[in-house]
């Protein structure tokens, strides 16, 4: 099991960005896909992006793609989640996971879900006000 915490949530204005930060607690950190996921209240937790163990592929939900960049910096065992241009209906709970096996193939059109992730953290709320 891998330990994540997330860090960066916040209020934000419309238009506005925020950078969240997953920080994992392993020596095997660079052998894990890490997916961003959110949660708004009476939804379902849904996919947002993906990054490969190496950080060399990514993968986008249609809604975000050209506003948010995920990017990881296996030095600091740490993963970014770089949003730009938010939108109201950004407003959720952002919880980062790792993957449950370990060097999971990540591309678009190769969709993961919650069940290819085994580790998840305690998330952090990003609220976009208009």
């Amino acid at each position: 099991q891998v330990q994540l915490v997330e860090s960066g949530g916040g209020l934000v204005q419309v238009g506005g960005s925020l950078r969240l930060s997953c920080v994992a607690s392993t020596r095997t950190f660079t052998t894990y896909a890490i997916g961003w996921f959110r949660q708004a209240p009476g939804l379902e937790r849904e996919f947002v992006a993906a990054v490969s163990w190496n950080g060399k592929t990514t993968d986008y939900v249609d809604s975000v793609k050209g506003r948010f960049t995920i990017a990881r910096d296996n030095a600091k065992n740490t993963v970014y989640l770089e949003m730009s241009s938010l939108k109201p209906e950004d407003t959720a709970v952002y919880y980062c996971a790792a993957d449950s096996l370990g060097y999971r193939t990540v591309l678009p059109g190769f969709r993961l879900s919650r069940k290819d992730f085994g580790s998840w953290g305690q998330g952090t709320q990003v609220t976009v006000s208009s």
